[in-house]
């Protein structure tokens, strides 16, 4: 959490997974078509408490942020969002699984 220790910050480096790449993409989608700023996201961060920086991965914490900005923001309500998970949910569990529909 920001201002308090964190201890040692690992500096290796790592592959990004393609759901991580898509986060910063939605990021930048998203910051510009003007649906949230910087300061929103931060506010949802850090309303998140202390629990999630203890649960959640970095771009977990950053999906649920630009998630929660989106609704707030009117580009999708609550209800849309759970109908289309459901419905990729039925596509199956990998990719592959659903390209083959």
């Amino acid at each position: 959490m920001g201002g308090l220790p964190a201890g040692v910050v690992p500096q290796d480096q790592h592959d990004f997974a393609l759901w991580e790449k898509r986060v910063d993409a939605l990021m930048v989608l998203g910051s510009g078509k003007g649906h949230f700023t910087v300061d929103g996201l931060r506010r949802v961060l850090e309303d998140m408490g202390a629990d999630a920086f203890e649960t959640m991965t970095y771009y977990e914490r950053w999906i649920a942020a630009i998630n929660q900005n989106l609704i707030e923001a009117g580009v999708y309500t609550t209800d849309e969002l759970g109908r289309k998970m459901t419905e990729v949910a039925a596509r199956g569990p990998t990719y592959g699984d659903a390209c083959r529909d």
